[in-house]
């Protein structure tokens, strides 16, 4: 991989785990201003029924993005939540995943997403249908995003 931003890529097995998640499907610019509201949203219906995170948020898309995102939310939780208004109950299934991670900004995360998607190939891999963004903050200004594919 060429991108300077970018971790070397690596195929790890993850644990089945438990999630809360708002899904949504919105036009691509709008997913700016969906993000932080939707997490927001998410991050306090857990809360109010008093369970824990057990690690990062992270959106899963359901499909590439095309005008519009089809995506949902997630937080890793320590217990089944109750649903309640647009957030769900549900488990994130144990599965191979192929992942990276892109230090940067928003603006070149496409280009990082592309180069990884080659990876991916290349070393072949087979990509599946189904996407996942991990997302971590390192600072205030640079964001980490761990760029995996799975099931």
């Amino acid at each position: 991989m060429r991108n300077a931003g970018m971790d070397a890529p690596q195929v790890i097995e993850i644990a089945p785990q438990l999630i809360a998640s708002i899904r949504l499907c919105v036009p691509w610019g709008e997913m700016r201003k969906v993000m932080g509201p939707g997490l927001s949203e998410l991050k306090a219906a857990v809360a109010a029924q008093g369970i824990a995170p057990t690690g990062p948020w992270f959106d899963h898309h359901f499909r590439r993005p095309t005008n519009t995102f089809d995506f949902e939310f997630c937080l890793p939780v320590a217990a089944r939540v109750t649903p309640v208004g647009r957030v769900k109950a549900g488990q994130r299934p144990a599965t191979t995943i192929a992942r990276t991670i892109y230090h940067g900004d928003y603006d070149g995360l496409g280009a990082a997403w592309g180069e990884f998607e080659a990876w991916i190939v290349a070393d072949g891999h087979k990509r599946p249908g189904l996407l996942a963004i991990l997302r971590r903050r390192s600072g205030v200004e640079r964001r980490s995003i761990q760029l995996a594919y799975g099931a």
